[in-house]
């Protein structure tokens, strides 16, 4: 496959990516809910856990359809960790310190590496 024709497969799988960062967003809120829920005791971080948590699995399984899964749910993972990092720290649960806002930039660099690779799976050659 040319790099050509790797560019315009990969203009279509524009939705999936919104898909997966949406899913991303969505397992930061839950991981704080989760936080929130202490051991599942208060009802509303409960619930705002168990709705965000099939809503995001659901938005990943959908990416997966066009984006790998192994680049999907590192880039799941990693957006969904620095989004919730980055709200502790915006909200006072956990001190910032730049070299934290420096790893954090890393995970969020990584993940924007990853969707810059073209998402072609390797063929196999004919030996």
């Amino acid at each position: 496959m040319t790099e050509n024709t790797a560019k315009i497969k990969n203009t279509g799988n524009g939705i999936f990516w919104i898909i997966l960062l949406g899913s991303a967003l969505l397992e930061a809120v839950w991981a704080t809910a989760l936080g929130l829920s202490n051991g599942f005791t208060q009802l509303a971080p409960t619930v705002v856990f168990a709705i965000t948590a099939v809503l995001s699995m659901l938005g990943l399984g959908i990416a997966v359809k066009r984006i790998p899964l192994g680049t999907a749910y590192a880039v799941w993972v990693g957006i969904g960790a620095a989004l919730t990092v980055g709200w502790a720290m915006i909200t006072g649960v956990e001190s910032a310190s730049p070299l934290k806002l420096l790893f954090i930039a890393g995970i969020v660099g990584c993940a924007a590496g990853l969707k810059a690779l073209p998402t072609e799976k390797p063929v196999a050659k004919a030996e």
